[in-house]
C-alpha cells in the first residue's frame, strides 16, 4: 500500500488550484527539507583534466515528485488535498529526460575555474531515482581547483541542505547561507608524489654507489693483505 508523505514542514510554493469537485481545491505542495538529505559527488573526469563531474541524487523520493510538479513536468493533480505527495516510478521517468529538469540543474549547479565559468552538459540519467544524474562541466583548461556552487531545491525551500563528497575524501554541506565551496583536485598530491619518487631514486642511487665503493675498497684491502702474506712467506 502506498503511504502518502505526512511531513508538512514547509511550502514548496503556491501551485495553481486544481478543481477536484464543487468548491474543492488542492492545497499547496509541502516540501520536507529535514528528511533524507540530497547528495552531490564531485570528481575530476578520469580521462580529462579539464572536466569536472558533479553527480546529484535526491534525498526523499517524494522530493523528486514535488520538484517535477514545481517545474511543470508533472501535473498539479499529483499534490494531495493536504499538500502532500508520494513518489511513483513513472515520476522519475518523466522528470529525467525533461529539458526543464536539465535547465534547472544547470541553473542550480555551477562550476568556475581560473576565473572562468565551465560549460555544463547534463548526461541522460538511466535510473534517476536510484543513481541520480551527472553533469559534466568542461573548463577552458586543465584545473587544479574549482569553485563549485550547489543550490539544488533551495529555491523551493531555503532549509534544504546538500551533503557533498569530493576528491581525497573531502566533505562539506551546502546550504542557502553557504552555497559555494572551493574544491582541490589533487594536483599538489601529484607533485608531491613526483618529488617523493625523485627523492627515493636519488637515495637509492646514493645507497647503491656507497655499496659499490665499499666493495671496491674491500677488494683493494684483501689484495694488499694477500700480497703482504706472500712477501712474508718468501
Amino acid at each position: 500500500m502506498r503511504q502518502p508523505v505526512l511531513r508538512t514542514l514547509a511550502v514548496v510554493g503556491v501551485l495553481a488550484a486544481v478543481g477536484l469537485g464543487a468548491g474543492v481545491t488542492a492545497a499547496p505542495a509541502q516540501a520536507h527539507p529535514f528528511g533524507d538529505p540530497q547528495t552531490v559527488a564531485i570528481s575530476l573526469d578520469s580521462g580529462r583534466a579539464d572536466v569536472v563531474r558533479v553527480r546529484w541524487k535526491v534525498g526523499g523520493l517524494d522530493d523528486l515528485t514535488l520538484l517535477g510538479v514545481a517545474l511543470g513536468v508533472l501535473p498539479q493533480s499529483r499534490v494531495m488535498l493536504d499538500g502532500a505527495a508520494f513518489f511513483e516510478p513513472a515520476d522519475a521517468m518523466a522528470v529525467g529526460p525533461s529539458a526543464k529538469f536539465s535547465a534547472y540543474l544547470l541553473r542550480q549547479i555551477k562550476v568556475r575555474a581560473n576565473g572562468h565559468e565551465c560549460a555544463g552538459v547534463v548526461e541522460p540519467p538511466k535510473e534517476l531515482a536510484k543513481t541520480g544524474v551527472a553533469v559534466a562541466f568542461t573548463c577552458p583548461e586543465p584545473i587544479a581547483k574549482a569553485d563549485i556552487t550547489v543550490r539544488m531545491l533551495t529555491d523551493l525551500n531555503p532549509a534544504y541542505r546538500t551533503l557533498a563528497t569530493g576528491p581525497n575524501g573531502d566533505r562539506t554541506v551546502y546550504s542557502t547561507d553557504k552555497d559555494t565551496y572551493d574544491w582541490s583536485f589533487g594536483s599538489g598530491t601529484a607533485v608531491t608524489q613526483k618529488r617523493a619518487g625523485r627523492s627515493a631514486a636519488i637515495q637509492l642511487s646514493v645507497v647503491v654507489g656507497g655499496v659499490v665503493l665499499v666493495a671496491a675498497v674491500g677488494l683493494v684491502v684483501i689484495r694488499r693483505v694477500r700480497a703482504q702474506r706472500q712477501e712474508v712467506a718468501v
